[in-house]
């Protein structure tokens, strides 16, 4: 193993001396301007919506279409959030250099990686899904069990784990300062806190990556424009599917609750898992509380038309299939030998198959990628952009998959 290891790490020490001569004359220009939905004002980017206009959710019950959002991250420099661009979208965050964040977090997937159990270093399969990275900026916990508190400590998880990217704190800050592009550019975003003789610190990278995925928001989407006053943005249909969503019926907002469709608390569903994979005990594990076993971290509904198959290991294929699961009545799919407390807002609302579909239409009308970061055409390590293929288990050079 020990072997194997060396040999990965001298195969990333010959890339990036390959990639360095063919990127060393290119400079790399962070962007002095903030992201759509952004203001610059003295120097941070302060994020700007509609919805800052409206009243909290604590003035305002279950989130009306009229809901004010929750606490939120900003206030970051431009040159910060550009420089998380280049890193989240760097394979050089990995131990070996073939896995980056945006592996798992696809742009064109909603932020998601289009896989029901994502696969990490060397091909390793995961116990659950990527979830999707837009809105991250109003979240007060990460992870499917919410076991943190902090876009900073979320990312160690990855970054670390021998199963995902596999890196250490050391090896990683070699590699970033061992390239001259990089230490300019962390520099020039951290102009009062770069030291050149000390070189680029941890703090420095968590702080550029939170900054970039903080800057992911959505809140476009046709179903905002109908929230906002536009009754035509709509169908009548997906109206209808609206209107079944907030029902005493159907409950779906009171967990999914507006503006950000989550109330971003723990729910025991008594999900099931693919076929052959034993039971997740999800939060009552890393928060030690047994009534939370099976329970996990009630995801935004934001862009969800994108980010197929759902569930914590991506048990239903399709919404229509997710949405169906809550009508089947409750704790009807709970293993057997399994006592769980199943959440009080999963029932028997009974719905037709015509409610199901309207669900299914409203659903789709939250999808809104506008404000989608570009991925770089160039890298500053010289490595190449890589994505993860859920068709071929493998990677795909940039030229295969690239917005630009």
């Amino acid at each position: 193993m020990s072997v194997l290891r060396g040999l990965l790490r001298l195969g990333l020490a010959l890339a990036l001396s390959m990639g360095q001569g063919a990127v060393a004359e290119e400079e790399f220009q962070l962007s002095a301007d903030c992201p759509p939905g952004f203001e610059l004002l003295a120097g941070q980017c302060k994020l700007r919506s509609l919805y800052q206009r409206y009243a909290s959710l604590q003035d305002a019950g279950v989130g009306g279409l009229k809901t004010g959002l929750p606490t939120y991250r900003d206030g970051f420099s431009p040159e910060q959030i550009d420089l998380g661009r280049y890193l989240f979208f760097d394979p050089i965050l990995s131990a070996d250099g073939s896995l980056s964040c945006a592996s798992c977090h696809q742009p064109d997937k909603g932020f998601a990686d289009g896989l029901g159990r994502s696969i990490g270093h060397r091909g390793q399969l995961m116990n659950r899904s990527a979830p999707s990275l837009w809105n991250v900026a109003f979240l007060d916990s990460f992870f499917w069990d919410a076991r943190a508190k902090t876009l900073e400590e979320q990312m160690e998880g990855p970054l670390y784990s021998d199963i995902e990217m596999a890196n250490n704190p050391q090896q990683m800050l070699a590699s970033l300062n061992g390239i001259d592009n990089y230490r300019r550019l962390f520099a020039v975003a951290y102009p009062q806190l770069y030291d050149a003789e000390q070189g680029i610190t941890l703090d420095q990278v968590y702080r550029a990556i939170a900054a970039f995925e903080s800057s992911l928001i959505s809140l476009n989407s046709r179903y905002d424009h109908y929230a906002h006053g536009y009754a035509d943005a709509l169908s009548a249909e997906e109206k209808e599917g609206l209107n079944i969503f907030r029902s005493f019926v159907a409950r779906c907002a009171e967990c999914h609750t507006p503006p950000l469709f989550t109330n971003q608390q723990i729910a025991v569903l008594g999900t099931p898992e693919p076929e052959g994979m034993p039971f997740d005990p999800g939060a009552s594990e890393t928060l030690g509380e047994p009534t939370l076993r099976g329970g996990f971290k009630i995801p935004s509904l934001r862009n969800i038309e994108l980010t197929a198959p759902y569930m914590h290991s991506g048990r239903f294929a399709s919404l229509r299939e997710a949405a169906e699961f809550y009508t089947k009545g409750r704790g009807h799919a709970v293993p057997e030998g399994e006592e769980l407390k199943v959440h009080w807002h999963i029932w028997e609302p009974q719905l037709s198959d015509t409610e199901l579909d309207r669900l299914v239409d409203f659903m789709k009308t939250l999808t809104d990628q506008q404000f989608k970061p570009r991925e770089p055409e160039r890298l500053p390590s010289g490595l190449p952009l890589v994505h993860r293929s859920p068709a071929r288990g493998g990677e795909l050079a940039s030229g295969e998959h690239n917005n630009e």
